[in-house]
């Protein structure tokens, strides 16, 4: 192992000018949501009696500047199906993570819960947990509300910050996210830890933002030494996520027993 594991105080400055100038220039431009710090607990949870009214892709109307967009599978059964709340990474929106994932959940028959970020990205990668939280809790209700959703296959995902920001808040609600993917994370924010939920984690050994020796190679084997499941997928790529690996993902989140 080479370098120092990233923290969350050292982000900024490893990430690299690119990804800080993105993540500020953003900043300038959207205001957070009034929220104070929290816990990072999530307190709804699916409905057994829901069922899956809601269709194809739309915005839920939840904030006219950064809101959240629900995607239900183009042929979805009527059983209860697994959910994905999906995170972008820092500067991006719930639009742009799921041109990047949409089609490959869509083939695994996930729904999608894709979120804005209440900033340039997600609360707890500079700061506390509180506005995200709230706002996912909310989006949350919301898609409980209009999809069936079976509770043993609820995830958390995300790229970059999002992985970064699924693999913490993962870790704080496990008892709700049985499944956690991570494509390139950086850290993991501490909290107190509920429920013991299974990792898919991806990085490329070239990557020049979150390079793998200090975040991937020092989260993974962290996460089994406290007894998590991992899947650990390195390629040969940089910041990025390869069609096969996105693929893979996918399915390892819709499958009954992940493996």
């Amino acid at each position: 192992m080479t370098g120092m594991p990233i923290t969350r105080r050292r982000f900024t400055a490893i990430a690299g000018g690119a990804l800080t100038s993105l993540a500020l220039g953003e900043a300038c431009s959207v205001e957070s949501e009034s929220s104070p710090p929290n816990d990072g607990r999530l307190t709804v949870r699916a409905h057994a009696s829901a069922t899956t009214s809601a269709e194809g892709t739309r915005a839920l109307g939840l904030d006219r500047r950064r809101d959240a967009i629900l995607q239900v599978p183009a042929s979805a059964p009527r059983a209860p199906l697994p959910l994905l709340v999906l995170l972008h990474g820092a500067g991006g929106s719930g639009e742009r993570v799921l041109e990047r994932f949409g089609a490959a959940a869509d083939e695994a028959g996930i729904v999608v819960l894709a979120p804005d970020s209440r900033d340039s990205t997600w609360d707890a990668i500079r700061g506390d947990f509180g506005p995200d939280v709230t706002f996912v809790n909310r989006a949350l209700a919301r898609v409980f509300d209009v999809v069936s959703v079976d509770p043993a296959r609820v995830a958390i995902g995300g790229f970059s910050d999002g992985a970064t920001y699924a693999v913490s808040l993962g870790l704080i609600n496990g008892d709700l996210f049985r499944r956690i993917v991570a494509f390139s994370p950086g850290f993991v924010v501490d909290g107190p830890t509920h429920g013991k939920p299974q990792f898919f984690i991806s990085h490329g050994t070239a990557d020049p933002i979150l390079p793998i020796d200090r975040c991937s190679r020092v989260i993974v084997p962290g996460l089994r030494r406290r007894g998590y499941d991992v899947t650990f997928r390195e390629f040969d790529g940089r910041h990025e996520v390869p069609a096969d690996i996105a693929r893979a993902g996918m399915h390892w989140l819709s499958a009954t027993s992940p493996s």
